[in-house]
């Protein structure tokens, strides 16, 4: 049985020092039970620090770490990877995902998702997955590790970039999607239609945008720090949206992408 990626997590990008640590600690103590890291993000340290001197047992906790695409080579992955477990002072993670597909084929999709099913058969990851895949290369990394081997593809998503066909292609091929800057940097707050639907339920926008993700099966990784806002997105778990409401929020979408590095694969549209 594949394990479930508990929803909503913490995202921790461009978080570090005081403001990871209340992050954390808060998220903690509010139940949260899902961190998100990687790599390149260059806090895993602080982070396994902080959830070693947390208390909470490791069994109950949810550690999401990514391969930055220079550790992709086989020379390099597993290494980078036992790297990354020492710095979160654990002896595997959940769910370990390749950050980015090698720019430009670098390294060959074969050599890098197949060292990824290597690290999941040497303990090291419970679970694998990919992110900010395209359909062509998330069905070439289905053939490579294997039907029902690949948990989530997590990538951009929010009410003004919906991902509607990458969605739609990872669902109907069984693999989870997890959305990563779900209240767009911010920019939900400024719109007028979200702000309406949020007055409707009494809510706080960021509420709703987490409801609206979680009622298309999206696990959600909001990246937050102070306790109130950390309280605010769990409660988007038990908003429910009307169907006009949905709808309405689907007029959104204006393809906008914040995440687009010049090493990023032609997106689907």
């Amino acid at each position: 049985m594949r394990t479930a990626i508990p929803n909503p997590g913490l995202g921790t990008f461009r978080l570090k020092g005081d403001a990871l640590k209340s992050a954390v600690t808060e998220s903690l103590d509010l139940g949260y039970r899902h961190i998100d890291t990687a790599q390149i993000y260059e806090n895993e340290g602080e982070i396994g620090n902080l959830l070693s001197a947390s208390g909470i047992d490791r069994s109950d906790l949810f550690i999401t770490t990514k391969v930055w695409y220079e550790n992709l080579a086989r020379d390099k992955f597993i290494p980078s990877v036992r790297e990354s477990l020492t710095k979160l002072r654990t002896d595997y993670v959940d769910l370990l995902l390749i950050h980015w597909p090698s720019p430009g084929e670098e390294v060959p999709m074969q050599e890098y998702i197949s060292e990824l099913v290597e690290a999941k058969k040497l303990g090291l990851a419970r679970e694998i997955g990919i992110s900010n895949f395209t359909i062509e290369q998330i069905r070439r990394a289905i053939g490579i590790a294997g039907k029902g081997e690949i948990l989530t593809n997590q990538v951009e998503v929010h009410p003004f970039l919906q991902n509607e066909a990458v969605v739609e292609f990872c669902q109907r091929n069984g693999i989870e999607v997890t959305g990563f800057m779900p209240l767009a940097v911010g920019k939900v707050l400024e719109d007028d239609t979200l702000r309406k639907i949020a007055e409707n339920h009494n809510a706080r926008i960021p509420e709703v945008v987490l409801a609206w993700l979680r009622q298309r099966d999206i696990v959600a990784i909001p990246s937050s720090t102070k306790r109130a806002h950390l309280a605010s997105n769990l409660k988007g778990m038990e908003l429910v949206l009307s169907d006009k409401e949905l709808s309405e929020i689907a007029t959104l979408d204006s393809n906008h992408r914040i995440a687009d590095p010049d090493f990023a694969p032609t997106w689907d549209q």
